[in-house]
């Protein structure tokens, strides 16, 4: 049992674990505040509450907390100057007249990066350029200790950063975890969360355990009022599938493995070929492409009882459909425009097809491949959708640093994609923001727009309803009245506890830092072109 734990910590989240840290982001130099006070002037509104868009508003923030929201008028008429919150001497004042304000973003599966997958500013900034201002390491891979000093940086605002919630893998930084003996008893495992809890986690991410020793150790992490998260891996799902963790009381799940076999009401385990081995990245990503059509139907008796009793106990189902998305369009994945000002050499090569880069399966693909997945596709979106008009919690997380993923703008795809499983744009919101801030327990201070919440904000000047492209640091297409191609949207400000950030300024950083990765690679385009012509 011992060797069987110890290889399905090693099989999958290997890529989780760096032998060398990368270095810690360095001081902030970027950044306007924080300010006494900060008001932002005559915005359109869109609050993660599922509120429809509101506007003119005033916004006035001091020290870091909203202190009022105020409508200053109508549209199309002048602003109300008698209903405009007065501001005091030395203010900090943003005219936002024909902007939308909307909350800051959370990633709730925000790997910060290991040494293959870009250094740490690299990682901050793109996040920090698309709105993210939250995230959730789930699996502290460069160390916990190195995650919580990061957090800490980050919430002094000593760096350019996201807030940072660690959730530490399980097993992570114990005599007896990865690399040792694993976790091999409720014993262990009960040790393990009293000693994770202390270190300061906020979290446990798990992979999947035997049941005993799952259910003592999300009896002890709830003891601590901790969170906790899954990657039902599929060395272990037989074990226990979503529901019966959820049952013990886990609280989210990522991706999706796990629920398709909750939902099996005529087998016991997926259909795997006879000759499949778990550590061919081809034959894990071919099969799970095969999986929900192997669960019961949608609205069948079976598929509504697990999901009625899944909303019953409050679960969130932390999507992260961008990852294997580039499972239904290698091609289109491939050459996404982003690529070649924003992805360094070193992520270029590790998203290259290659039967030893994590999910880098797309060789040998074709259309048959990605058929399956796009059937796959349809039947998690049905359940996913369904759940959320339901009354069940669903988030957003990007997974990225894998599989042509690039941060930043790999959540702002997964946004594209949950509206794509139905969700109404202001649904859409939602996810990224009150409802992400539901399941990391953090809805008092950050995920809607309210009085006494922090100042994680928002400022673009296009409606993202309209066009979630608009959320892309590339922005999107429109035809002037000229009959002329522009380049329109992006975030203009990112605020985060009150500090404002030119989003724009932010990617031009990133580019220097690809810039100069390039600078020093000999070869690099070659990876570019690889990535471009893959065919």
């Amino acid at each position: 049992m011992k060797k069987i734990l110890l290889i399905t910590l090693i099989n999958l989240f290997y890529y989780n674990f760096s032998i060398s840290q990368i270095a810690e982001a360095p001081e902030r130099f970027r950044g306007e505040g924080p300010f006494e006070q900060l008001i932002i002037r005559g915005a359109t509104l869109i609050n993660g509450n599922g509120a429809p868009p509101i506007g003119p508003v005033d916004v006035v923030v001091e020290d870091n907390k909203i202190v009022n929201i105020r409508s200053v008028g109508f549209p199309g008429l002048e602003i109300n100057e008698n209903r405009r919150p007065k501001a005091i001497k030395g203010a900090k004042e943003i005219n936002a007249h024909g902007m939308y304000l909307l909350p800051g973003f959370i990633d709730m599966h925000g790997h910060i990066g290991e040494t293959t997958r870009g250094r740490a500013d690299y990682v901050y900034k793109l996040w920090m350029a698309h709105g993210i201002t939250t995230i959730r390491d789930p699996g502290c891979g460069n160390g916990l200790k190195w995650v919580l000093k990061q957090k800490e940086d980050s919430r002094k605002n000593k760096i350019t950063a996201p807030r940072i919630l660690a959730y530490t893998w399980f097993g992570q930084g114990s005599e007896n975890g990865f690399g040792s003996d694993g976790i091999n008893s409720p014993e262990e495992a009960t040790a393990w969360v009293k000693k994770n809890a202390e270190n300061g986690s906020d979290g446990i991410k798990f992979g999947g355990a035997r049941p005993d020793i799952f259910e003592a150790a999300l009896k002890e992490n709830n003891k601590h009022g901790l969170g906790s998260a899954c990657h039902h891996a599929q060395m272990d799902v037989a074990w226990m599938d979503v529901l019966e963790t959820a049952r013990l009381g886990l609280t989210t799940m990522e991706h999706w493995y796990g629920l398709p076999e909750a939902l099996f009401d005529d087998r016991t385990v997926q259909n795997y070929p006879l000759d499949y081995n778990y550590n061919n990245e081809q034959h894990r990503f071919g099969e799970a492409g095969r999986l929900w059509k192997q669960a019961a139907k949608p609205y069948s008796k079976k598929w509504n009882e697990v999901m009625d009793e899944l909303i019953e106990l409050d679960f969130t189902i932390d999507v992260t459909f961008v990852p294997y998305s580039i499972f239904r369009d290698v091609g289109r994945g491939s050459r996404l425009e982003w690529h070649k000002d924003y992805t360094t050499p070193t992520l270029l090569k590790f998203f290259l097809p290659g039967r030893d880069n994590h999910g880098a399966a797309y060789f040998d693909w074709g259309t048959e491949m990605e058929m399956e997945w796009k059937e796959n596709y349809k039947l998690w979106m049905t359940f996913i959708n369904e759940y959320k008009n339901r009354g069940g919690r669903v988030t957003a997380g990007a997974d990225s640093g894998y599989m042509y993923n690039l941060y930043g703008f790999g959540y702002i795809q997964e946004l594209e994609l949950i509206r794509e499983s139905g969700f109404h744009p202001m649904e859409v919101i939602r996810a990224a923001t009150l409802h992400a801030a539901e399941a990391i327990g953090m809805e008092k201070e950050i995920g809607t727009i309210e009085v006494g919440k922090y100042a994680d904000m928002i400022i673009m000047e296009e409606n993202p309803l309209k066009n979630l492209k608009y959320l892309y640091g590339t922005g999107d297409i429109k035809i002037n009245d000229n009959n002329e191609a522009v380049r329109v949207g992006g975030i203009k400000y990112t605020i985060k506890d009150g500090i404002i950030f030119d989003s724009r300024q932010l990617l031009d950083d990133v580019k220097k830092i690809v810039d100069e990765e390039k600078s020093s690679t000999p070869g690099w385009e070659k990876f570019l072109m690889d990535a471009i012509e893959r065919e």
